[in-house]
């Protein structure tokens, strides 16, 4: 396990690497930030002095070198627009993106998993055709377009809850629900899917000749080993909620991270888009690490003693 726990630690460290010289490259190659920054009337003399200011008339290999040192030192920089320290900023957001992941995901799997159970179960049946024909129709919703009909009907026409911003459990209803749709659809066909497969195992068939009853046979024997799959899934659209829920920020004017990196991408604000993607690449590596980890209690015949990736 120690070995295993290495190999990926030092993968990890590689991967945050790559990302961090992809981001900063792609980044100062869409433009120059000090058109935008100083007024159009600029002399060419205050050009030149912001830019050697902010260093960018030294070679990009050069200013990636500025970056990385510092990034290690813990400094990832200042705004170049609000000149706040840039991890003070992305941690200001945050806490709203994890809290809008976490709730939809929470309650996707909450409803999926017992969606997906039950039409295994009763595969063939009238609630198996029409829980998969619903999560058909939901994997095909946009979630902007599912944000906005929830805006219109719970905000507009029936007045429930609050169009758009952050604080109370009413604002949070409905991004979460806009996100949650997909993700129900795709976690109860993945539960489904793979539940069949387990039922139809050995193992089950001899748990249910031994007299078992079908609730104990579905909940301890072959439900524990379709969450392999799923727990995999659920890692990996974690890791794309924290950065990819930049949609359902928008319309509902959620201060999260993906927010942020979107307008930082527009006014080529590139010390607090750089760093806003480290954190969000570490923070996904470290989910699908725990991910892998946690496949050794879910099934103990896995062991990390060999060479698994």
């Amino acid at each position: 396990m120690s070995r295993y726990l290495l190999r990926r630690l030092s993968h990890t460290v590689l991967v945050i690497i790559g990302i961090s010289m992809i981001s900063f490259f792609f980044l100062h190659l869409s433009g120059d930030p000090v058109g935008l920054i100083l007024p159009q009337d600029a002399t060419r003399e205050q050009i030149e002095a912001l830019r050697q200011e902010m260093r960018l008339d030294d070679p990009l290999v050069l200013q990636y070198w500025y970056f990385a040192t510092s990034a290690i030192q813990g400094d990832m920089g200042r705004s170049i627009y609000t000149g706040e320290p840039v991890l003070q900023l992305i941690f200001e957001r945050l806490p709203a993106t994890l809290e809008l992941a976490i709730v939809a995901l929470l309650l996707s799997v909450v409803i999926a998993i017992p969606i997906g159970v039950l039409a295994a179960v009763k595969r063939g049946s009238w609630l198996d055709t029409i829980s998969m024909t619903v999560a058909l129709f939901g994997l095909s919703m946009p979630h902007f377009w599912l944000g906005i009909m929830f805006i219109m009907l719970f905000s507009v026409q029936l007045g429930w809850l609050p169009t758009s911003g952050r604080g109370s459990w009413e604002q949070l209803v409905m991004p979460s629900m806009a996100l949650g749709v997909s993700l129900i659809a795709l976690f109860a066909r993945l539960t489904r899917s793979a539940m069949l497969d387990v039922l139809s195992q050995d193992y089950v068939r001899t748990a249910r000749a031994k007299g078992l009853g079908e609730a104990l046979v579905v909940g301890k024997h072959a439900l524990r080993n379709a969450l392999i799959p799923l727990v995999t899934v659920i890692g990996m659209e974690f890791g794309f909620l924290l950065g990819g829920a930049v949609i359902i920020e928008t319309v509902f004017a959620w201060p999260g991270v993906g927010r942020l990196i979107v307008q930082s991408i527009l006014d080529r604000d590139y010390p607090v888009v750089q760093a806003a993607v480290m954190l969000l690449a570490i923070v996904f590596v470290v989910v699908n690490l725990l991910v892998d980890l946690l496949y050794a209690w879910l099934d103990p015949n896995i062991r990390y003693n060999g060479s698994p990736d």
